[in-house]
């Protein structure tokens, strides 16, 4: 009964192609065509997509307007090679250029490489006259470069992410008044070494002054032995450590210089300002004569003084210093880092740098242990102390840190900072808090403090 219908089915199928056949030639159909059709213009260009030519050419735009150093910029100023400039600057000064620069690198090696390419090019690398650590200056005729390199914090953790990064700051001053001045030339010492002059690769600074040429230089190979002290701002000072500086003033340890003003009853006063930062000089200095006055009667604890012949071992610290003798003793016996302890990186001292938290340790532990550190690393020090910021102590300190744990009752952070979760390694240590560091030598069980010897002294006095 269905085969009659099939005819039908076929005769509507044909009808319904032939209308959309003739349909085609209609407007609509040929502008759905032309809507469809390609772009003529890419016919003379043609071009080929892939995703990965998008995406790279979306990261290259960017970068188009890349940071590039003035034409005239001087050729022989040290460019570290691993870094990548920034920025450029004009500088405050007329005609001076700025450039900031970030490196992967740690700033002790990139500090020591401008270290030695400014004094191979002939530049005089200036003291430090102000605390701020990592900065380093140098003139050379009227030209005046002044180098600041800085840590910085890395907050990418990515594996391929560098754990480390520097930035580089070069301020060049091709006209400094500053540097038109004269300055004295050193005369040759006595001893018969050979001193070469302002300007000469050689030559590593500072230039001595007047008067530090006319004074005789000392060599004694001990400590003198000085008068006892009395400070009249002790007040100031936290008074969980009064005590600490008052035993140590009173072995002559601390010295200060005198206030040019004097008391209501004519006497000229001390002050020790307590609360403010310490240098790494004048802690390197209380450190020997607190030692050395401490064992007095036992020469094999005590730390010699270097004598004028020895070679420098930091190349800012010549013979001319005033410290020369106690920090080169102390780079000599291996207290503090430096290329005789096998840390090549260590060529600077830093004198006039404050001393941080984790140097004071690092420098101090040795002489109460008397023997080799222990063997450390972050997760130790973390269990032991507890820190809370334990991961910003610089490797090499952590071992000392570990080894004052070590010490209980008698140990240094203890004693200076009391408990504490935080140890804030790199913050400046004050200068009470480095004579209450100095005022015990030794471990728990055997040891030696300013109170034992300042109250024998004062029995020796009284007989």
């Amino acid at each position: 009964m269905l085969y009659p219908t099939r005819p039908v089915v076929l005769i509507s199928l044909a009808v319904l192609l032939t209308s959309l056949t003739a349909c085609g030639n209609g407007l609509s159909t040929r502008k759905l065509e032309e809507s469809l059709a390609a772009d003529p213009r890419l016919k003379d260009n043609p071009v080929t997509f892939n995703a990965k030519d998008v995406n790279n050419n979306q990261q290259q735009q960017p970068s188009q307007a890349t940071v590039q150093l003035p034409a005239d910029y001087p050729k022989d100023i040290p460019l570290y090679p691993n870094a990548k400039l920034q920025e450029v600057t004009p500088s405050s000064e007329d005609s001076g250029v700025s450039t900031r620069w970030l490196s992967s690198d740690p700033s002790n090696i990139i500090a020591s490489y401008y270290q030695q390419q400014l004094q191979k090019n002939n530049w005089e690398v200036l003291p430090q006259s102000n605390d701020q650590e990592g900065v380093l200056a140098a003139r050379r005729n009227q030209e005046v470069l002044k180098v600041s390199i800085q840590p910085q914090t890395v907050t990418n953790t990515t594996p391929n992410q560098p754990q480390t990064a520097s930035e580089i700051l070069l301020d060049y001053q091709p006209n400094s008044t500053e540097t038109a001045q004269a300055n004295p030339t050193p005369s040759p010492q006595s001893t018969g070494d050979a001193v070469s002059e302002p300007g000469e690769s050689q030559f590593i600074g500072p230039v001595r002054s007047q008067s530090s040429q006319t004074q005789p230089t000392s060599t004694p190979n001990t400590t003198v032995t000085a008068s006892p002290q009395e400070f009249s701002d002790l007040n100031k000072a936290p008074q969980e450590l009064q005590k600490y500086i008052r035993d140590l003033a009173a072995l002559g340890v601390l010295q200060a210089e005198p206030n040019t003003t004097k008391s209501n009853s004519g006497t000229t006063t001390n002050q020790f300002n307590p609360n403010q930062t310490i240098t790494r000089r004048v802690y390197a200095r209380w450190l020997i004569a607190a030692n050395n006055t401490l064992y007095a009667n036992d020469p094999t604890k005590q730390i010699r003084l270097a004598s004028q012949g020895s070679q420098p071992v930091f190349q800012d610290v010549p013979k001319t210093d005033p410290d020369f003798q106690e920090i080169q003793g102390l780079a000599e016996a291996g207290l503090i880092p430096s290329p005789l302890s096998g840390d090549s990186t260590a060529v600077l001292f830093r004198p006039d740098a404050p001393l941080i938290r984790e140097q004071m340790v690092l420098w101090k532990v040795p002489l109460d242990t008397r023997q080799a550190l222990p063997n450390a690393n972050l997760e130790t020090v973390k269990q032991t102390w507890g820190f809370q910021d334990a991961g910003k102590i610089d490797p090499k300190a952590l071992r000392a840190v570990l080894a004052d744990f070590q010490n209980s009752e008698k140990s240094n952070i203890r004693r200076v900072f009391g408990y504490t979760t935080l140890f804030q390694p790199k913050k400046p240590a004050t200068r009470a808090e480095a004579a209450a560091s100095l005022w015990y030598f030794g471990t728990q069980g055997e040891g030696i403090s300013a109170a034992e010897v300042s109250k024998v002294q004062r029995s020796a006095i009284t007989r």
